[in-house]
């Protein structure tokens, strides 16, 4: 049964982990070493750079322990290769190339166990203790080495300074309150070492959008005057148009964006086009350190590119034959047209499992700026009456074709937390109760079918946001419009791109958002339970509250003493209790407390879950899983099953020459 890692687990158990992964790597050593004396595992792309004297030979290139994964083709090296095309509906959708690439210094991996990646081991002493060891002569993408360096500056020259980190040290950094003791023994070992357990550590640098402990030291002070003459830096801060120097350091940082060609990056692919553009590149990195069981240097891949489209358009693009690999922007109701194209445009249809709580769910925003509607809001009476009201059957049926589950945003029956009473909590299709609740809240109705009104007699409507990418999000809306106009609310649709709908949240301007839910469905008891609890300004439901507790009081907004925020409390301290502790009993026991409190107080209402992802996969692209499960985090989408190690079958087919 998936469950999620054990970051808080003692040593004995992570040497044992380390020990395991390092076993292959032995073996896989020894069959690298002759290749490289052949120079037969050299990628063919890069063999005339070498030949040239223009890039060193592979050997130079990898660690003297590359992680060696347990794959290999058929195809010899001159046969693999070629160029992989995915559909993306923005420029900004170069981020997904750094969570497809999953290169972390832990990771999960297909059981949803935290194993060393770009990291070679890890010891952890009593939750508190971790010393991480580097992969000696392993490089950054541009050859320069990755060492410990990466690490200092990071936490000595960003974490704590105040210029750049402004909320203080990232919470990721403190085990109650309190910052790590950080020391670099040589240039391959890390240690943090916390007073007291730190429990969340792991996973948040395996995440899909990981926390980043290290940074291109040699690359970033370029831009810091500490470390550069400050009329250089001063000279590119003018050329660049940023206020100062920080705002210029910042810009150029943002490796989770990816849209900078010039910094160096330890990804399977690295950003070569400049943005924007309709046809982004990601070439190979040389200096990658994965190979796989015969030695040869991962990713087979020789590129990806990513094409932009009109989001709408994407799925008539990819049953034309326009994607190699495609399940973003592809929804269930396009099942049938896709099916239709698989023999024509010679791809393969799968349907993967979905990890996400809930397919679709409404998040009633706490921290609303209107002062009526947020006290509405804030009401778990209000938020259960809007939930009874939703036919949930009805939109399983004329969507989901009646292959969904309804219910609440909860955990899935694969994880061990899983109790259908929550999924149906206040989600039973109960429009009679729902109007005696809404009667009983003094929301009353001039006529017996007009709408309620507000305390300050307005008309009741509210609008419900988007970020506009899913059809079916919008398709669900109408749906429950229907439903809630019988209750007399009425509900309007408003759509805007991601980052305005965003902030717009943010800033307490949106009522009601509606978006996926749970990102770990399948949890265990060494999972963060903060999905369920006030944790980060990103949380759709409480941003006000969430910025509160990720910036220690220095940011947000804190929740108040009234009843209303008593159970939101409640949820702030069992999270505190499972970071304090590293027994799985009690951790066990604190996630089913707050799993119930969170579907007891409605915080989100989900409609549906179960819906399985589509994904397309070319007829000539090998190595992609028939089955799997597609989810953000954990899992980084296809990023926990290697895309590093898809390839085409051979001999290597570059999809962009046969297509007109």
């Amino acid at each position: 049964m998936p469950q999620g890692p054990g970051p808080g687990t003692v040593r004995s158990r992570l040497r044992r982990a380390a020990a395991a992964a390092a076993f292959p790597l032995f073996f896989g050593l020894l069959a690298i070493a002759p290749a490289h004396a052949a120079g037969s595992a050299e990628p063919k792309s890069l063999a005339a750079a070498v030949e040239k004297g223009d890039l060193p030979p592979l050997a130079e290139r990898l660690p003297s322990v590359p992680r060696v994964l347990p794959v290999d083709s058929p195809c010899s090296a001159k046969d693999l290769g070629g160029t992989l095309n995915m559909l993306a509906g923005s420029a900004k959708d170069t981020r997904l190339m750094p969570v497809f690439g999953y290169a972390r210094l832990v990771g999960y991996d297909s059981d949803y166990q935290i194993v060393p990646d770009i990291l070679q081991s890890f010891d952890v002493e009593e939750g508190r203790i971790f010393t991480f060891h580097l992969r000696p002569g392993m490089k950054w993408s541009d050859g320069k080495p990755f060492t410990s360096e990466d690490f200092r500056y990071f936490w000595e020259d960003m974490a704590k300074n105040p210029k750049i980190a402004k909320f203080g040290i990232p919470p990721e950094l403190l085990a109650d309150g309190q910052e790590p003791v950080v020391t670099f023994p040589d240039d391959y070992t890390v240690i943090y070492a916390w007073p007291k357990p730190n429990p969340g550590f792991l996973a948040a640098l395996a995440a899909a959008t990981p926390f980043d402990i290290y940074r291109p030291a040699h690359y970033l002070k370029k831009y810091n005057p500490n470390y550069t003459d400050p009329k250089k830096v001063e000279e590119k801060v003018e050329k660049s148009g940023q206020r100062n120097w920080v705002a210029l350091h910042f810009k150029k940082d943002r490796a989770q964006r990816n849209d900078n060609p010039d910094m160096p990056t330890l990804q399977p692919w690295m950003l070569v086009t400049e943005p924007p553009s309709e046809r982004l590149i990601f070439a190979r990195n040389p200096y990658f350190f994965r190979v796989d069981k015969e030695g040869r240097q991962l990713p087979y891949v020789d590129e990806v590119a990513l094409i932009i489209s009109n989001p709408g358009l994407i799925p008539a693009k990819v049953a034309n034959g326009e994607a190699d690999l495609q399940a973003a922007y592809l929804s269930f109701p396009n099942y049938p047209f896709l099916k239709r194209g698989e023999k024509r445009s010679h791809y393969d249809l799968r349907r993967w499992k979905s990890g996400k709580g809930a397919h679709v769910a409404l998040y009633p925003n706490l921290n609303a700026k209107d002062p009526v509607w947020r006290k509405l809001l804030q009401t778990a009476k209000f938020r259960r009456a809007l939930s009874l009201s939703i036919n949930r059957d009805d939109i399983n049926k004329a969507i989901f074709y009646g292959l969904a589950e309804p219910g609440g945003n909860t955990v899935l029956p694969g994880s061990p937390f899983f109790d259908a009473k929550l999924r149906s909590a206040w989600s039973v299709y109960d429009p009679d109760r729902a109007n005696a609740m809404l009667d009983s809240l003094g929301l009353e109705r001039d006529e017996p079918d007009g709408l309620r009104r507000l305390p300050d007699g307005r008309e009741m409507r509210i609008v419900v946001e988007t970020a506009g990418e899913s059809r079916e999000q919008s398709d669900v809306l109408q749906l429950v419009r229907d439903d809630w106009r019988k209750l007399g609310i009425e509900l309007l649709i408003r759509e805007s791109q991601r980052e305005i709908f965003r902030n717009r949240v943010k800033a307490g301007s949106t009522l009601i958002s509606v978006w996926t839910g749970l990102d770990n469905g399948l949890p265990g008891p060494a999972s963060d339970p903060g999905e369920l609890v006030p944790s980060t300004a990103e949380q759709l439901e409480w941003p006000g509250y969430g910025m509160w507790v990720e910036t220690h009081g220095t940011g947000g907004e804190a929740p108040g003493d009234t009843p209303d925020m008593q159970p939101l409390k409640q949820l702030i301290a069992l999270r505190e209790a499972w970071r304090a502790s590293l027994d799985a009993g009690e951790r066990a026991k604190i996630w089913r407390e707050a799993l119930q409190i969170f579907a007891n107080q409605v915080y989100t209402i989900g409609i549906v879950s179960g819906v399985d992802q589509l994904v397309v996969v070319s007829d000539a692209l090998e190595n992609v899983p028939e089955h799997g499960v597609y989810n953000y985090d954990p899992g980084a989408f296809f990023g926990m099953y290697n895309p590093d190690t898809f390839y085409f079958a051979c001999p290597a087919v570059d999809t962009a020459e046969k297509r007109p």
